[in-house]
């Protein structure tokens, strides 16, 4: 008798197939499991679902990279139209998360400018709380840095993308945080030699 003629409710004969009757796809084994119960023994019925469904596998993991796309955070190989569209200059020397913030902040600095546009596009850079204090008197205005310790990766960027945001007769300060004397002292030995120098006050200058 053939295989696919076995008894299928045999437990000998469904350990017959052994490693052979394993299926690598997921929508194979999908596919599978809508025959017939009395395919369940048959290796060709399961080769037959585990081609198919490894080519679907293919066209989903295309589909789900395609639809990442368009959206700014989860972008990877659409950064570039996202760029060419805000014009931005690609630099894919870059690493993407920095990328993604250039273009985010671009997306956020459209509008009045106000303390909430600066703030926006601060915080699309950092990732972390910022606080934007004007100073009329002085005509300017400082961003300073609440979560993040030390200089940010992207500043230079950030910088650039403010100067383009900001009227040119004000003056724009940033404030940096740093570690403090207390939370210094409270480290660890292991926090300290793995602490780099640019969040203590001077180690970045």
């Amino acid at each position: 008798m053939s295989n696919d003629g076995m008894n299928m409710n045999n437990p000998t004969n469904r350990l017959a197939m052994g490693e052979e009757g394993q299926m690598s796809s997921l929508r194979g084994r999908e596919l599978f499991s809508y025959l017939p119960a009395y395919y369940e023994i048959s290796r060709v019925m399961r080769s037959d679902m585990d081609a198919k469904g490894s080519e679907l596998d293919s066209l989903y993991l295309a589909m789900d990279a395609t639809v990442a796309q368009f959206f700014v955070r989860t972008a990877t190989w659409g950064l570039e139209r996202w760029e060419m569209e805000l014009g931005i200059e690609t630099d894919l020397g870059k690493p993407l998360d920095q990328r993604r913030a250039v273009v985010e902040s671009k997306l956020r600095g459209a509008g009045t400018f106000s303390g909430r546009l600066v703030k926006n596009v601060a915080e699309a850079y950092d990732g972390g709380t910022v606080d934007v204090t004007f100073h009329p008197a002085e005509w300017g205005f400082t961003v300073k840095f609440i979560d993040t310790i030390g200089i940010p990766p992207n500043v230079e960027d950030l910088k650039a993308a403010i100067e383009e945001i900001k009227p040119a007769h004000l003056a724009v300060e940033y404030k940096l945080r740093y570690l403090t004397i207390a939370e210094v002292e409270s480290m660890t030995i292991y926090e300290n030699e793995h602490t780099t120098q640019d969040r203590y006050l001077g180690g970045g200058a």
